[in-house]
């Protein structure tokens, strides 16, 4: 069966008069954007029709295509992208939140597909205003994505323009946000090198290491073995040595799992003989714990 090309006439899609509901459009844009050719004709149409959809009244249409913005810019074609930055940006700064949320889980997803001198002079200072919205939820959809910009800046740009925002959503008040940003650090650490992480969050992270909020906790132990290798023994010893074992204590099972799991890349980092004389005999004399859990972890640890 032959498949007929699109037609032009697709750029005068949002007049049509016979679709009483705006957000039946949003739907029908999305799905014939999945079916153009690379070399289709009317490829400036669809960014032409995007753009009229962001200015939409409707919020619910804006919510869908700020929702598949990037599968739609990326249909649009690399010569009608650059064109659709301003329509990203004005989603970015809709007036309704749940557009916002929308459009910010698409940041990295449309930032690989602009320049990089774009990304910072457009981009990023919606960004930084988005980390000061007042809903936890937008909140926490922007650091599910943020740490994607890292690799699409390059270390330098990302130490001037990012390390000052992933601080400031590590110390954000909704725990998801905490969770997100410390569960994304690996994809930092590509970037910037595990010396200036450590250099940048070290405060962070060991706060976090005692978080209230166990999932928190658990994903900033998994860090712990990474900083002691800038930290050094003596350091480390001082610094960090008494929370990890406090950890084998904890009352939460996957706490006390990663606690193991934790003194054991430790002697990974600092060596065996480090672990006999430092970890073992704390571990030891947790075998004669009242508490039949801790004598548990015990077992698991050695």
């Amino acid at each position: 069966m032959q498949r007929l090309a699109p037609r032009p006439e697709v750029g005068l899609f949002e007049k049509s008069e016979f679709l009483s509901d705006p957000s039946f459009l949003a739907y029908a844009l999305i799905a014939i954007a999945s079916l153009l050719p690379d070399k289709a004709i009317c490829k400036p149409q669809l960014g032409t029709t995007m753009k009229a959809m962001v200015s939409n009244k409707s919020w619910q249409v804006q919510y869908m295509i700020a929702n598949h913005f990037v599968k739609l810019a990326k249909s649009a074609g690399k010569d009608v992208r650059e064109e659709l930055v301003g329509a990203y940006v004005h989603l970015l700064k809709d007036k309704e939140a749940e557009v916002r949320t929308a459009a910010a889980g698409q940041i990295p997803g449309f930032c690989k597909l602009i320049d990089r001198e774009v990304i910072l002079s457009r981009v990023l200072i919606c960004v930084r205003e988005l980390a000061l919205e007042s809903s936890q939820y937008l909140r926490a959809a922007l650091s599910t994505q943020v740490t994607g910009l890292a690799p699409l800046l390059g270390k330098e740009a990302a130490i001037e323009h990012l390390l000052s925002l992933f601080l400031q959503l590590l110390k954000d008040e909704f725990a998801n946000v905490r969770l997100n940003i410390i569960s994304k650090l690996e994809q930092v650490k590509k970037v910037i090198g595990i010396e200036m992480l450590s250099q940048a969050f070290l405060p962070e992270i060991m706060e976090l290491s005692e978080d209230k909020k166990w999932r928190v906790h658990q994903a900033t132990i998994k860090y712990i073995p990474l900083l002691a290798t800038q930290l050094g023994v003596s350091f480390f010893d001082d610094q960090q040595a008494g929370s990890c074992m406090a950890w084998l204590n904890d009352a939460v099972y996957s706490i006390r799992e990663s606690a193991t799991i934790n003194l054991r890349k430790l002697t990974e980092v600092f060596g065996v003989s480090w672990a006999k004389a430092t970890i073992l005999p704390k571990v030891l004399a947790m075998a004669k714990d009242t508490n039949y859990l801790h004598r548990m972890t015990t077992i698991f640890a050695i």
